[in-house]
C-alpha cells in the first residue's frame, strides 16, 4: 500500500512533455510510480478535472529575517512554493558580529522594504558566522525547503566593520572574505551573491560591495568555482553585457557559475537581447550563465498604504502622513485640500523619487482582479488627456477608491512598449530562467511573491494582448528549469525517485486576487499579500501542506545544503 496517491490528474512534470492523464504514487518523501498506480494509498487524492504538477522552485527571494521566525514562510508558500533560495542582491543576516546586528538590519530596511522594527523583533541572532545561521535555521521545523546563499554585504561587515563600505582594501582582508566564502559553501551555501546598482541604498548610502575592486570581486568568484557547486549572484545597472563590470569576462574566462536579474531597459531597450546572446556564448564555452527574468514587470504598487504613492513628498500630504487612513482619506476627499495637493510638487532631493512620482504613463489602476499587462490608453497620461484634465487628479481618484485600500500598478522596467512581448521573449529564451519574484521583501511596495501563480493565469491560459506560453513551458520554466540551475536535481519533476514536492490544481478556477495590506509581521509590521483560489493540494515532501487554499500545519521543510 502507498502512503499517498494522486488519482486520474492531468500530469504536467515539469519536463516540457506534453501533459497526460496518469496516477502519481508516493511513498515516504519520494515519488514511486508515475502512470497506472492499480494499488490503493493509505491516502487518496482524487485529481480528475485538476492539474498535477511539481511544487513550484523559486530562486530569488529575501525571507533571510523572515525564515528565522516564521514557519509558514507566506506569501510564497501560499502560492504553490516548496523550495525558495534567499540570499540573493548581496544582503543578508550572516556572518555578523554581536555589534553589528543592527547595521545589516537597515541595510535590508533600506534594500528590501522589510521594516526594521519587525526585523528587531523577529529575529533571533542565534549564530555568528554563516554555517551557525544555517544551523540555527535547521532547528525548526518549517512548511518549505529553503537554501541561502552568501551576502557580500554581510561579508564585508563582518571582515571590515566600520570601513564596510570602503574599497581601499588589503589583500589579506580579500583573503579573509574568501575564507568565509569558502567556510559557508563547505556549509552548504548555494552561492554568494553582490549588488551593483543605484537602486540598492540604506541609510549608510550603496549597498557595501556594490563599487568592489575587481581583485576583490574575482578572489570570491574563484572560491564559489572551486567548491563545485553553487553561483555568484548579482544584480547590476549593467545588465550583464560587461561595460562597467571588468571582472566579469574574468569569471567567465574562469568558469565560474553566474546567474543575474536581466530586465529591459529605457535607456538601452534592445540591450537585453545582447545580454542573451552572451549568456548562449557563455554557456556554450563551459562558462554556465543564467539570466533571470521577471514574469511580470517589477509592480510597484502605489497606494495610501504603501511605501510610496505620488503625492507621498508633497507639502501638504506629508503634514497628514501620519493620520489613521480613515482620516486621512476624508482630508483627501476635501475640495480645498485636493486643489491645494495638486498645485505642489514633490518636495525631495532624491531625483529617481521625483521622477517616480510623475511619470504618469507607467501609471494605471490595478483593479480587482488585477490587471498587470494595461494598455497605454489606460494609463493616468492617456486618460487625463482624454479627459482634459492633469494626471495628477486621476491618480488622485485612483488612490482614494475603495476608501484608500486600492492599489496602483506602476511597471519598473519591462514594460517600454506597454506589452509583456519583450518579457514572453525573454522568459522563452533557453537560457534564462524566472526570477526576481522577491518573496518575503518589498513589504510595503511590491507584491511579486505570486509570480508562480501568474505564469499559469496569465501566460498560460489569460493572456489576450499576444502570444502565450504553452502550459508545459509555463510549468518547465519554474521547476524543473529553476531547480536545475541551482544544483536540486532531486525535485522539479514528476518522476519516480524525485522528492514528492506537488502541486495539484484547478486550472480553470485559478485566480489572483488584488493584493492587500495586513500588519502581521512582529512588531506589528505591514506587507502586502496575494490571496490564490484554485490550489487545491500542495504536497512538500510526501505529506500536504495546503488543502484549498488552508495550511494543515505540516512542516516537513527543511534547510537545504548545497552541494550535499
Amino acid at each position: 500500500m502507498h502512503d499517498l496517491v494522486i488519482r486520474n490528474g492531468k500530469v504536467v512534470d515539469g519536463t516540457g512533455a506534453p501533459a497526460r492523464r496518469a496516477d502519481i504514487a508516493i511513498d515516504g518523501d519520494t515519488i514511486t510510480v508515475v502512470g497506472e498506480v492499480p494499488g490503493e494509498g493509505r491516502r487518496e487524492i482524487d485529481a480528475d478535472g485538476l492539474l498535477v504538477t511539481p511544487g513550484w522552485v523559486d530562486v530569488h527571494t529575501h525571507y533571510d529575517g523572515q525564515v528565522s521566525w516564521d514557519a509558514e514562510l507566506a506569501p510564497s508558500s501560499h502560492h504553490g512554493v516548496t523550495s525558495v533560495v534567499m540570499g540573493n542582491c548581496g544582503v543578508g543576516f550572516a556572518p555578523v558580529r554581536p555589534d553589528a546586528h543592527q547595521f545589516l538590519i537597515e541595510l535590508m530596511e533600506g534594500v528590501e522594504d522589510i521594516p526594521g522594527s519587525a526585523l528587531n523583533e523577529g529575529i533571533s541572532w542565534e549564530w555568528e558566522s554563516f554555517p551557525e545561521y544555517l544551523d540555527a535555521l535547521e532547528a525548526m521545523p518549517r512548511t518549505i525547503d529553503v537554501g541561502a546563499q552568501l551576502p557580500h554585504a554581510a561579508v564585508r561587515a563582518y571582515v571590515l566593520g566600520e570601513r564596510a563600505h570602503e574599497y581601499d582594501v588589503s589583500a589579506d582582508e580579500i583573503e579573509q572574505m574568501v575564507k568565509i566564502t569558502r567556510e559557508a559553501l563547505d556549509a552548504g551555501a548555494f552561492g554568494f551573491s553582490t549588488s551593483r546598482t543605484f537602486l540598492h541604498t540604506s541609510k549608510h548610502g550603496l549597498v557595501p560591495g556594490t563599487n568592489s575592486t575587481p581583485d576583490e570581486v574575482i578572489a570570491i568568484g574563484e572560491a564559489v568555482r572551486d567548491s563545485g557547486h553553487g553561483l555568484f549572484q548579482y544584480v547590476s545597472d549593467d545588465q550583464g553585457q560587461g561595460g562597467d563590470e571588468p571582472w566579469l569576462d574574468t569569471l567567465k574566462e574562469l568558469g565560474c557559475p553566474t546567474t543575474y536579474t536581466l530586465a529591459q531597459t529605457s535607456r538601452e531597450p534592445r540591450a537585453y537581447r545582447t545580454a542573451l546572446n552572451a549568456a548562449v556564448e557563455a554557456n556554450n564555452s563551459g562558462s554556465p550563465m543564467t539570466p533571470q527574468v521577471a514574469v511580470r514587470p517589477t509592480g510597484m504598487l502605489y497606494g495610501l498604504q504603501s511605501s510610496f504613492h505620488p503625492f507621498i513628498a508633497h507639502p501638504s500630504y506629508r503634514a497628514i502622513k501620519d493620520l489613521p487612513l480613515d482620516e486621512r482619506v476624508a482630508r483627501l476627499r476635501d475640495p480645498d485640500f485636493q486643489a491645494q495637493l495638486l498645485t505642489e510638487s514633490a518636495f525631495t532631493r532624491d531625483k529617481f523619487a521625483a521622477y517616480m512620482s510623475t511619470n504618469w504613463v507607467q501609471m494605471y489602476r490595478l483593479g480587482d482582479p488585477p490587471d498587470y499587462e494595461p494598455p497605454i490608453e489606460a494609463s493616468a497620461a492617456a486618460i487625463a488627456e482624454t479627459r482634459g484634465c492633469e494626471p495628477g487628479e486621476v491618480v488622485l481618484e485612483w488612490l482614494l477608491e475603495n476608501d484608500g485600500r486600492s492599489f496602483m500598478f506602476s511597471p519598473l522596467g519591462n514594460y517600454h512598449e506597454h506589452n509583456h512581448d519583450v518579457l514572453l521573449e525573454m522568459l522563452d529564451h533557453p537560457a534564462t530562467i524566472p526570477g526576481a519574484s522577491d518573496g518575503g521583501a518589498h513589504c510595503g511596495l511590491i507584491c511579486d511573491a505570486s509570480f508562480p501563480t501568474y505564469l499559469l493565469t496569465h501566460w498560460a491560459r489569460d493572456r489576450s494582448r499576444g502570444e502565450r506560453l504553452p502550459l508545459e513551458r509555463a510549468v518547465q520554466l519554474q521547476t524543473a528549469n529553476t531547480a536545475d540551475a541551482y544544483g536540486l536535481n532531486d525535485r522539479g519533476r514528476l518522476e519516480p525517485g524525485k522528492l514528492a514536492d506537488v502541486n495539484v490544481i484547478d486550472f480553470e478556477h485559478l485566480h489572483l486576487h488584488a493584493p492587500h495590506m495586513v500588519h502581521d509581521l512582529p512588531a506589528g509590521g505591514r506587507r502586502l499579500l496575494q490571496d490564490v483560489d484554485g490550489y487545491r493540494f500542495t504536497i512538500k515532501s510526501g505529506r500536504v501542506t495546503f488543502e484549498d487554499g488552508l495550511a494543515t500545519g505540516a512542516r516537513p521543510g527543511r534547510v537545504l545544503r548545497s552541494g550535499r
